[in-house]
């Protein structure tokens, strides 16, 4: 059993991107709109707040009140969008309840949207073709299984959560590297023998699932699941210490997924200054 380090990975593409925006005369420009008080959304736009500076890059956040409405929101965007020295626009989900999240999204312009989140992206994704930015989550998984030369072709790829965050585009980016993907959810009967069948299992669900005997000897388990437990101790989908007994490969939490999102975050950003600065 080998563990899929996704925090020294992600630390190693993160000085790549740094040592590129050191080249540049001018610097990618990532703008986050926070609505809201929501203490994680804190946390995480902190952390991304506080990578950009690592890296190089420019970083604005910006705060609205909780009561801020849809169109006062929507306008936000709008002026960033039109801001030609903002390379790199997100949106902090989630949103409070009265904002319809959709609507806002996609109001981002796609060359700007470096969550991946637009219907213009994600409908590339659908099609198979090369959207202006992969979702992080998933880009970050299909990043770190490809960096430890594991092959995804012609594995049976099996992807628990169909979230628009992650199970949905990290299956279609499976199915594009010719993995053959089963997606499951909370509604699949018998998931067990479906997970048994898994050379690659990913769990997004959020809730602690996937035991040693769910899992196929040798399989790659890729747990995105974040979950705080009574103890205060971050955990996963994935009964860890028991799964890893049958594992090939393991994402451990936290140490996993979650560097290579911010990792994919960044690559995103200097990817889309670029495009907008050819």
């Amino acid at each position: 059993m080998q563990i899929l380090d996704g925090k020294t990975l992600g630390k190693e593409i993160q000085e790549e991107i740094r040592l590129e925006v050191e080249k540049l005369s001018k610097k990618p420009h990532l703008a986050v709109i926070l609505v809201g008080d929501n203490p994680a959304s804190k946390i995480y736009v902190n952390t991304k707040n506080k990578t950009c500076e690592r890296l190089g890059i420019n970083s604005t956040v910006i705060t609205l009140p909780e009561n801020t409405t849809e169109d006062e929101l929507k306008l936000k965007i709008k002026t960033l969008n039109e801001d030609s020295d903002v390379n790199a626009i997100l949106v902090q989900l989630p949103l409070p309840e009265h904002i319809n999240t959709a609507n806002c999204i996609k109001e981002i312009s796609p060359i700007k949207d470096v969550d991946g989140f637009t219907p213009e992206n994600l409908g590339a994704v659908i099609c198979g073709k090369q959207p202006y930015a992969y979702p992080c989550t998933p880009f970050g998984i299909i990043t770190l299984l490809k960096r430890n030369n594991i092959e995804i072709s012609g594995k049976h790829a099996v992807v628990i959560g169909r979230s628009n965050i992650v199970g949905k585009p990290l299956s279609l980016m499976l199915l594009k590297e010719n993995a053959t993907v089963t997606m499951c959810h909370s509604k699949t009967k018998n998931l067990k023998e479906i997970t048994k069948t898994a050379d690659i299992l990913v769990s997004a669900t959020g809730n602690r699932i996937i035991t040693k005997d769910m899992v196929k000897k040798d399989a790659i388990v890729i747990d995105v699941g974040i979950i705080r437990n009574k103890e205060g101790k971050l955990e996963g989908d994935v009964y860890f210490d028991e799964v890893k007994e049958v594992a090939s490969y393991i994402t451990p939490v936290p140490g996993g997924v979650g560097p290579m999102t911010i990792a994919a975050l960044m690559k995103n950003t200097f990817e889309l200054f670029l495009m907008q600065n050819k």
